[in-house]
C-alpha cells in the first residue's frame, strides 16, 4: 500500500515557476513507477510526466516537454515536479500517482494503482 500527498501548488503568472513535490509513504517506494496528471475543468485527466522505477528514464506529454522536469528522491520517498514558462493552458489540478511495483511507465491513468488527492495550479495570464 503507498499513500501519497501532493504539495507545492499555487496561483502563479505566467512565464513563472513552481515546484510541485510528492510525499509517499508505505513500503518500496523505491520500487514504483510514478507519474504526474493533470485534470481541467470539463477535461479528461491527461498525463503530464513520468519516471521509471527502475532507470529513472523519463518520459513528458508533448504539451510540457522542454519546460516541465520530473525527478524523484527515493531516499526522501518524495517524488518533484518542476515546472517553468508555465502558461494559462497548464492550469488544472495536479495527481501524482504511482504503479507497481517493478512496471513500466504508463501514459493511461487507469494503469495506476495509487493516487494523491490533488494539488490546485493556476497560471494568470
Amino acid at each position: 500500500q503507498v499513500q501519497l500527498v501532493e504539495s507545492g501548488g499555487g496561483l502563479v503568472q505566467a512565464g513563472g515557476s513552481l515546484r510541485l513535490s510528492c510525499a509517499a509513504s508505505g513500503r518500496s517506494f523505491s520500487s514504483y513507477t510514478l507519474a504526474w496528471f493533470r485534470q481541467a475543468p470539463g477535461k479528461e485527466r491527461e498525463f503530464v510526466a513520468g519516471i521509471h522505477w527502475s532507470d529513472g528514464s523519463t518520459s513528458y506529454a508533448d504539451s510540457v516537454k522542454g519546460r516541465f522536469t520530473i525527478s524523484r528522491d527515493n531516499a526522501k520517498n518524495t517524488v518533484y515536479l518542476q515546472m517553468s514558462s508555465l502558461k494559462p493552458e497548464d492550469t488544472a489540478v495536479y495527481y501524482c500517482a504511482a504503479r507497481g511495483p517493478g512496471v513500466a511507465s504508463s501514459r493511461r491513468p487507469v494503469e495506476y494503482n495509487y493516487w494523491g488527492q490533488g494539488t490546485q495550479v493556476t497560471v494568470s495570464s
